[in-house]
């Protein structure tokens, strides 16, 4: 399958998800998967494709590409990555390599500290 639309089509369809369950879990609106899924319609961002792979057990490349199988072998599945463990901006970067440098004791008391200051 060549095109976008029908290859997020087939992997909706193979993780057995409706258009409204899937644009639940991504944080859409179920419009946005029928606009996905609609041969002239939008192209969702990297990060709703990157959403849509994990979502549905589909290998990333192929998804985005085309290339390659489009399902994720079970040693792949392992290895998947949290789009959400990556800092966001400049801040968020800076603060987790200093966090990385920390010793475990002092590490978990720089995360309670954080837990207190977002309470």
């Amino acid at each position: 399958m060549s095109v976008l639309p029908g290859r997020i089509r087939k992997a909706r369809n193979l993780a057995r998800l409706s258009q409204a369950e899937l644009a639940r879990r991504v944080g859409v609106k179920r419009s946005a998967v029928t606009q996905w899924e609609h041969p002239t319609g939008t192209t969702p961002s990297v990060e709703h494709l990157i959403q849509i792979a994990m979502l549905t057990g589909a290998r990333f490349e192929w998804l985005a590409t085309g290339r390659g199988s489009s399902q994720l072998q079970e040693d792949e599945a392992n290895a998947a990555v949290i789009v959400d463990d990556y800092a966001r901006d400049e801040h968020e970067s800076l603060a987790l390599g200093q966090l990385r440098q920390l010793s475990p004791s002092k590490r978990r008391l720089a995360l309670d500290i954080l837990r207190l200051m977002t309470r």
